[in-house]
């Protein structure tokens, strides 16, 4: 439900289906304000303002007052059972791990949130709202999420390559050389990544609801139907 407020699906100040296509209206939303541009970015850490993370805390902060915000995310935290530094990272990892996963079980493999996904490195990650894709989504998603999040590690390998180099500790050095590896793979990945986006930014391919999810999902990976793209998380 929070996330369906996100994306503007649902509402907090009307009850039951708010958006499900047709003309876009965000002056309708008061409460709480969905994304303007239908996406969540998922990510290890705290790399880009506006994550997924951050909105699900505005969205409680919107539900129950900030006031209560560190006790509901405890509570949250402590439902879904795992491991983490701190509540937002339980969530985080829930989010990135699981969301997508439970989603698709729950609509029955026809999932209306869509999770682009670079692979295995987690190097990107995000979520749209099937019902507000355009044809410039995906262009949209690789210029101000895909290629923002490539210089926010480039940055990061910079600065973890400086610690390493720097640290008196053997563990201090350990960790930023074991961070620094994955931000490696995930870098690489991402430029592997860009090269599909590109390919398909540049089709601007729309998508009709009437098709149904199983028709636009492959759609939206292909430039034709010998050539699909691996854009889109598998089910």
């Amino acid at each position: 439900y929070a996330v369906g407020c996100m994306f503007g699906r649902y509402s907090l100040d009307q009850d039951g289906l708010i958006y499900t296509g047709g003309d876009w209206n965000p002056s309708i939303y008061q409460r709480f304000k969905p994304v303007a541009d239908n996406c969540l970015l998922l990510s290890n850490e705290v790399y880009c303002e506006g994550d997924i993370v951050e909105q699900f805390c505005a969205f409680l902060s919107a539900v129950f007052g900030p006031a209560t915000l560190e006790d509901n995310l405890a509570f949250i935290a402590a439902g879904l059972g795992k491991g983490g530094k701190s509540s937002r990272d339980v969530i985080r990892q829930y989010f990135i791990k699981d969301f997508y996963k439970d989603h698709v079980q729950m609509y029955r493999k026809r999932p209306i949130y869509w999770q682009f996904d670079s692979g295995k490195n987690g190097g990107f990650k995000a979520i749209v709202y099937m019902h507000r894709w355009h044809q410039d989504t995906v262009g949209h998603l690789r210029v101000n999420y895909l290629h923002r999040l490539q210089r926010v590690y480039e940055n990061e390998i910079i600065h973890l390559s400086e610690i390493m180099d720097t640290a008196d500790g053997t563990r201090e050095k350990s960790d930023a050389e074991k961070k620094r590896d994955l931000l490696l793979k995930q870098l690489k990945e991402t430029k592997d990544y860009d090269t599909v986006m590109a390919h398909l930014a540049n089709q601007r391919i729309p998508i009709a609801l009437s098709d149904g999810v199983l028709f636009n999902y492959k759609k939206v990976q292909s430039v034709d139907d010998e050539h699909p793209l691996k854009l889109l998380k598998a089910f």
